[in-house]
Order: C-alpha cells, then structure tokens, then sequence
C-alpha cells in the first residue's frame, strides 16, 4: 500500500533571451536566437561548455510520473507558448495538494533551482512546498528544502553520498539496471528540437526520461528495504500494464516498452 503519494519528477528546458540579456551575456540588439547564440558561444570559450546558468533558463516541460495507492500516472505540463507561469504552478499545486514524496535525478542540482526561479519569475504561490516548519512542524524535520532530509530525494545525490565528483548519469544507471534508459533526445538537443517546432516530442522524451527515475527509485526501494523482493516485482508488474495500456494511444510508450524487454520466465518444474 502506498500511504505517501510519490512524485516522480524531471523538466526540460530552454534557454531565455530576456534573462539572458538581463545578464549581459549577450550584446544588446540582438534577436532572440541571435542573444542565445551568442551566450552560448561565450561560456563555450569561458568555461568549455556552453551550458547556460541556472537563472537563465526557462521551463518548457514538466512531466511527472504520480503513485498513491489508486495506481500510477504520468502527467506533463507544457508550456505551448506564454505559459511558463502556469506550467510550474501547475507542478506546485500538486504539492500543495497531496504532500508527496518528490523523487528527481540531480533536482536539487538542477531542476529545483530553475523551478525557484522561475516560480520568483511569475509570482507563482508554494507555501507547503516552502514550509521548513513554521506552519507544520513536521516540516521541521523533513522539509522539501534542506539538503539531507528526503521529503524530496534527489537520488544522483543521495547515491554518491553527496559528493559531486561521484555523480553517475541517469541513462547510464537505468541501462545497468535493465531499464530503457534515454530516448528520441537528450538535453542537449531540446533547444534545437523547440526551435523546429517539435514541442511535443520534447514532452514525449521527458516523459519517457522521468520514467527511467522512477524505476530506478523502485530499484533503490529493493536495494533499502523499502520494497521486498515481491513487492518489487509487483510494482514492475503495474508499471509495465501501466504503459501497455498508453502504449495503444501514444507511440513514445510502445517504443519505451520494446527497449525494456520482460525478464525470462523461470522453468516450471
């Protein structure tokens, strides 16, 4: 039985001209494709790589795979043009809402911080999600906010006990476990990808993205106790119906399911 709803997260991102200019990472003038390419080039030469900082990003999608004791559901809130303030209010409602175990893969190195952000951006209202207990004193001991409590659980984090330079990539760890692992894209190609108008296979591969983290939240359940071997098997079971059923409507699912085979069946005696 799941008596703590679990939200599974993870958002993609695009880069924001406004913030970007606000920084003076760019000239002024420019168009907005020409002010990103710029910045780009620029912390390319600066620091060899052309990652953006934080506070210059802008949220395009948020999916979410949602588990209570009903069943599971996947979700995503997508931004199809000026509603970058509504999609991650929508993400904070279901905080609000049903106080769930957040579950992310480097979220408190990333998307947290942009949600922060952009959550200051457009005046978007958290209260539970902000409460370190000053209105629930249970928040006290196990908030949203401080690093080592696990009301949200970033696992890359937890996994390398913290430290940075034993951080391990998601697709790699979900391909070890027998998991699909990334595919359509990766983060690197989503600009592009929105650029060309492809704003819905940007959600498909977040979908399929924070798949990958909840299993492997699943399989670090199994590893802690949180999950015995049957029960395990029998959340894999309900993922795997779960999608067969999506997989009938929406492709991205049918090509999830065929690079996740079953495992062999044992012998009968």
């Amino acid at each position: 039985m799941i008596h703590t709803p679990i939200v599974a997260f993870d958002i993609e991102t695009i880069p924001d001209p406004v913030a970007l200019r606000a920084a003076d990472l760019a000239d002024p003038g420019l168009d907005d494709h020409a002010t990103v390419l710029q910045a780009q080039a620029r912390r390319l030469e600066q620091n060899g790589s052309d990652f953006l900082p934080l506070h210059c990003q802008k949220v395009l999608v948020i999916s979410c795979v949602f588990r209570n004791s009903q069943g599971l559901k996947i979700h995503s809130f997508v931004d199809h043009g000026g509603q970058e303030g509504q999609v991650v209010q929508g993400f904070f409602r279901i905080v609000e809402k049903h106080t769930p175990q957040l579950v992310s893969w480097n979220g408190g190195g990333f998307d947290l911080p942009v949600l922060h952000y952009r959550g200051l951006v457009h005046g978007v209202s958290a209260p539970k999600y902000w409460d370190m207990g000053e209105d629930d004193r249970e928040m006290k001991w196990n908030n949203y906010i401080s690093r080592y409590h696990t009301r949200h659980l970033d696992l890359m984090d937890l996994l390398a006990l913290y430290q940075p330079r034993a951080n391990a990539p998601m697709d790699v760890l979900a391909k070890l476990c027998g998991f699909p692992g990334k595919l359509g894209m990766d983060g690197s190609k989503v600009y592009s990808a929105w650029r060309d108008g492809q704003t819905d296979a940007i959600r498909r591969y977040c979908e399929t993205d924070v798949m990958n983290t909840y299993l492997l939240y699943c399989r670090f359940q199994l590893m802690r106790g949180g999950l015995s071997a049957t029960e395990y098997a029998e959340e894999i079971d309900i993922v795997r119906h779960t999608l067969g059923h999506l997989a009938g409507e929406q492709a991205h699912w049918q090509e999830y399911l065929a690079a996740w085979p079953a495992p062999p069946t044992a012998p009968s005696a």
